[in-house]
């Protein structure tokens, strides 16, 4: 029987992507994020299992995008949605023949 990752534990594998990818190292990751993060809020993240909202895309950042925004809160597919339903949302949009681009009235 398969069973399916929650997005708590899908948050977790994610962040522990990153840190493998910071060579293990609390300290690079926050290094890497720079401004106010120092090794004590990467390790409050990992006991809480995720990435606060306002830091997931300097994280994604640190390591060059090789974990994605929706790959470390996939919990909020409405703040990081997945690239496919990017792609689909933007699809639908070019085959309607709408713009993203709002109209001056």
């Amino acid at each position: 029987m398969e069973t399916t990752k929650s997005d708590s534990d899908l948050c977790r594998e994610a962040l522990e992507k990153v840190l493998e990818l910071c060579k293990g190292s609390q300290s690079e990751l926050a290094r890497r994020i720079g401004g106010t993060v120092k090794q004590p809020h990467v390790w409050k993240w990992l006991r809480a299992g995720r990435v606060p909202v306002e830091r997931v895309h300097a994280v994604s950042r640190a390591v060059d995008g090789a974990v994605l925004p929706h790959e470390l809160r996939p919990d909020l597919p409405e703040l990081f949605p997945a690239p496919d339903v990017v792609s689909a949302a933007a699809g639908k949009l070019v085959a309607s023949g709408g713009s993203a681009v709002a109209k001056a009235a």
